[in-house]
């Protein structure tokens, strides 16, 4: 687990490849209600959101599909590794969120899974997905850059 010592962020899970495969478009920041077994999976460092998504539903924001494995201390109090989990967001947030998902195309992606002052935190994202030739165009349009500064730079260099 990194720890940020200036914001007091300590971040357990990053889903880098929504960033690839989504358009953000607007990013919010969540707090979750977990049990206790979960939190000190967390704590371990254990998570997974490659395959996490949110969902509105009945004026509730809930994260489905995020993975926080079994605690290895735990007892028959466990928890259920991929269970849905409920998110706290202000009313006027979920409010905002359920009429942009209801948009074609639209989804809640989770970004970062993360203690912020001793609280678990989720950094979810409003996105659009992108299409094939999105992807390439923009994997083509980062070896470009590199590219150029690496040109840039041995030119400096001479």
């Amino acid at each position: 687990m990194a720890k940020a010592k200036a914001d007091g962020r300590t971040m357990v899970a990053a889903n880098r490849k929504a960033r690839h495969d989504y358009l953000i478009q607007d990013v919010l920041e969540a707090g979750l209600v977990l049990t206790g077994t979960e939190v000190k999976a967390l704590r371990a460092g254990r998570a997974s959101l490659v395959d996490g998504w949110g969902e509105i539903d009945g004026g509730e924001a809930w994260l489905h599909g995020v993975h926080i494995p079994e605690y290895s201390q735990g007892t028959w109090t466990n928890h259920a590794p991929r269970r849905k989990r409920k998110m706290l967001l202000h009313r006027e947030e979920i409010e905002r969120l359920e009429a942009k998902t209801r948009e074609k195309g639209h989804t809640i992606v989770p970004l970062a899974l993360y203690f912020l002052d001793g609280r678990a935190k989720v950094e979810i994202a409003l996105a659009v997905g992108k299409r094939e030739w999105d992807k390439r165009q923009a994997l083509r349009e980062r070896q470009d850059n590199l590219e150029s500064q690496r040109a840039m730079r041995e030119r400096r260099d001479r």
